[in-house]
């Protein structure tokens, strides 16, 4: 036994229209590829009751610590030996004969000692840089419950967390999500729907999910939508 289908090609149903994107008077094909309003956006404060100025997470830097120190532990050794084979009475190294020589003939504007004296000049920047920046740039600091307990979350997973909501907003067909210390940004393809609602819903959930985060300073928020690109 059959059934006859109607016009819809459906076998006693209807069939839903999608929506069609239609063009003003006027408008260019880019103008339908990208919202208008997908300037950068500015949400509501996404962290509440929060006192103070959250401050980040601090390196332990064990690698460069070990390397200083190993290179101090290093040379202090040698130079002590040598100094207790002359006390001894045996022969300097010839290396420590070799520096005294070459610092106490070359004048100071030789190219070698200009060298020798950038490059420990800069060491020692690096080292005043490691001593005095907290380092730990990809953990975010959270919002602080209890006076005695530190939390932060990483921005990868930040941005993991972003885009699963981005993608759960109808007619986002992809979402990347990049999280920095005081910006979120977005960029998502939507293949059906008007652009600015698609925006517009982009922001509603994504100013939700980033007050969830309970991060102690609240990024701003910049979504741009557009439309995926044509094969070929």
């Amino acid at each position: 036994m059959s059934e006859s289908q109607g016009p819809s090609g459906s076998a006693g149903g209807s069939t839903q229209r999608l929506p069609v994107v239609e063009r003003e008077p006027g408008a260019t094909p880019s103008d339908l590829d990208q919202s208008a309003s997908a300037a950068a956006y500015e949400p509501l404060p996404t962290a509440e009751g929060d006192d103070g100025r959250p401050r980040r997470f601090w390196s332990a830097r064990r690698i460069p610590a070990a390397l200083l120190a190993l290179l101090v532990f290093a040379g202090a050794g040698l130079m002590l030996y040598d100094i207790a084979a002359v006390r001894a009475d045996r022969p300097a190294m010839q290396w420590r004969k070799t520096l005294a020589r070459e610092l106490a003939q070359r004048p100071l504007d030789n190219l070698w000692v200009l060298i020798g004296a950038g490059m420990a000049a800069a060491l020692g920047l690096w080292l005043l840089v490691l001593a005095t920046t907290p380092g730990r740039r990809a953990v975010l600091p959270m919002r602080r419950v209890h006076p005695d307990v530190r939390s932060g979350l990483h921005r990868d997973a930040a941005a993991m967390v972003l885009r699963d909501r981005a993608m759960e907003v109808s007619g986002v067909q992809s979402a990347r999500v990049r999280v920095r210390r005081r910006k979120v940004d977005v960029r998502a393809v939507s293949h059906f729907r008007e652009l600015d609602e698609v925006r517009g819903d982009l922001d509603t959930v994504l100013a939700d999910g980033i007050r969830e985060l309970g991060l102690g300073r609240a990024p701003a928020l910049s979504v741009h939508v557009r439309r995926p690109g044509k094969k070929g």
